[in-house]
């Protein structure tokens, strides 16, 4: 509605510069939700926008405006408010256009073709293959994943991708913690390795290793020697291990990648030297204490950045940057990474990395979401460490306590740039205060309807062309009509600003809606014309949810 009415403000415009014979470029048609349904659905400011440019006073500017404006059948009248706001009261038939559109395209109301068919790249999770995954990898998870889903819906061509950092000291301390236990050391031994990882896995993963195991993780097949001695066998079987059993906590979110991107293949193929050698000849480098430098400073960083340290090792940012012109390559437009707040420091070295190699990639690419932090609670308690992993609770152990839906809803609900408290209890209750119950139920609620119809052997079909939705009069079935004509645009929103968490705020409130409006009105009435049309908003109102929910990755169920 809001790119309805936005059109037909511009061509109100364009009407008025024509006869007024002006040579001038119109602004952007900015429309907006009201934040008071008693001053109309939509408004802009347009007039004020456009009156210097046209040499009028606001309000006359708004009021001609308004008389311009094209014959609609969206539009039931317009109020002119303030110094010059146009308010917009939407018409009935536009709502009910609406509802006619969700029972038409069904699973496919709210998709979108704004992306076109671009490519896409969604990379999330990223963990380092050292350990389970924790809660705030869930957190990037379901915003990862979540964002996937929604820029398919966008008409994105999405890949998502998982970048595996299987090189360096965080690897080697792996092997060797494995390696420790394989000898039969414990972390309470004076002899245990500095730096290690002391959680029970890595007793179970020396115990698979030395029983012979043989491992299948995503793209190869690794058994294990069983020599306690060799650490490079303990390191290569302990990543695939380990990789084993983050495949099997995504599974079990219901998370899946297209691409597994190893760190380690760009030192193989050569790409982290090359891109070294690209940022020497464009000029950007310079060597300073037997180190190489990037000149970051040159491109919005605080100061300049060491790439290759004395000892002839790079530091972190140079195999990201390396990494980033391989996605860059591999045609992406649009690059998004969702990451913890703790990678914040490498957003603008990566991004003055690309720009100094010289590629044509646009500042700003790629785009970053990053994930504060979760804290998760129990009887007004923290719950900080599981025993499996020793230092952290894992996400596998909340799936198995409050569910799939439960926990993908709530590490998705809040914006990433918040610090995120997550309740067990809240979680587990059955309670209007639980949104993603409170969503759920609304939707099983509508096939509660559906069944009863069914059980009074009433016909669930709706034919567009009988319907008497101009019977939908009552308050709640008005609101809930703007709420269902306001999903295509929050999916379309959440698309373009990266922010899951639009899809989750909207469900929730067409659940309110919906609810107050079964609270109040029967559907299942003697009146057939009028009991029609409530089947048909109760219909849309369930088709809407469980569109919403699957952007979520979260079931809708039929009972509950």
């Amino acid at each position: 509605m809001k790119d309805t009415v936005a059109a037909l403000l511009s061509e109100a415009l364009t009407t008025i510069i024509t006869a007024r014979q002006a040579d001038i470029t119109a602004p952007e048609v900015q429309v907006e939700r009201t934040r008071d349904a008693a001053h109309g659905d939509l408004a802009s400011n347009i007039a004020l926008a456009s009156a210097k440019l046209l040499k009028m006073p606001p309000r006359e500017l708004a009021q001609t405006i308004c008389d311009a404006l094209p014959e609609n059948t969206v539009i039931d009248r317009t109020v002119i408010a303030g110094p010059g706001f146009i308010n917009f009261f939407l018409s009935k038939d536009s709502q009910a256009a609406a509802l006619l559109q969700v029972l038409s395209e069904g699973p496919r109301y709210g998709h979108n073709d704004s992306g076109a068919g671009r490519k896409v790249q969604v990379e999330f999770v990223s963990a380092n293959p050292t350990g389970p995954l924790h809660v705030g990898h869930g957190r990037g998870a379901a915003v990862g994943d979540s964002l996937a889903r929604i820029l398919n819906a966008c008409g994105w061509e999405v890949v998502r991708e998982f970048y595996y950092n299987d090189a360096g000291a965080q690897i080697n301390n792996l092997a060797l913690s494995v390696q420790a236990r394989c000898k039969g050391l414990t972390p309470q031994d004076a002899t245990w390795p500095e730096d290690s990882y002391r959680g029970d896995y890595i007793a179970e993963l020396a115990q698979a290793y030395l029983a012979g195991e043989s491992v299948e993780a995503t793209d190869k097949s690794v058994t294990a020697t069983g020599d306690a001695e060799d650490l490079d066998a303990i390191r290569e079987f302990a990543v695939a291990w380990l990789r084993r059993e983050q495949d099997l906590d995504l599974q079990s979110f219901g998370v899946a990648f297209d691409v597994f991107f190893l760190e380690s293949s760009l030192y193989e193929s050569g790409e982290v030297a090359t891109t070294v050698d690209r940022l020497v000849e464009s000029g950007n480098t310079y060597s300073n204490d037997d180190a190489l430098w990037l000149r970051t400073t040159d491109f919005g960083d605080d100061k300049d950045r060491v790439m290759r340290k004395k000892d002839g090792g790079y530091t972190y940012f140079l195999p990201d940057v390396a990494y980033h012109l391989n996605k860059w390559r591999r045609g992406f437009e649009r690059v998004i990474n969702e990451q913890g707040a703790d990678h914040h420091s490498t957003v603008t070295r990566v991004r003055a990395g690309l720009q100094a190699l010289k590629e044509g990639i646009p500042e700003g690419w790629p785009e970053y979401v990053l994930h504060q932090m979760v804290t998760v609670m129990r009887d007004g308690q923290e719950v900080k460490l599981s025993k499996r992993a020793g230092s952290y609770l894992t996400l596998r152990d909340l799936i198995n306590e409050v569910g799939r839906d439960a926990t993908r809803y709530f590490l998705v609900a809040r914006s990433p740039n918040s610090q995120l408290t997550f309740d067990i209890d809240l979680a587990l209750s059955q309670s209007n205060d639980n949104p993603v119950f409170y969503i759920q139920y609304a939707h099983a609620r509508v096939c509660s309807v559906r069944r009863k119809f069914v059980e009074a052997e009433l016909s669930l079909e709706l034919n567009p062309e009988t319907l008497s939705l101009e019977r939908l009069i009552e308050p709640q079935e008005v609101e809930v009509l703007k709420q269902l004509a306001r999903f295509p645009e929050i999916v379309t929103r959440a698309g373009t600003s990266a922010e899951p968490q639009q899809i989750a705020n909207y469900l929730r409130d067409l659940a309110g809606e919906f609810h107050a409006y079964y609270n109040a009105h029967k559907v299942l009435i003697d009146d057939a014309e009028l009991r029609t049309a409530r089947l048909a908003l109760t219909t849309a109102v369930g088709q809407v949810i469980a569109n919403g929910l699957d952007l979520l990755g979260v079931s809708a169920p039929e009972s509950m």
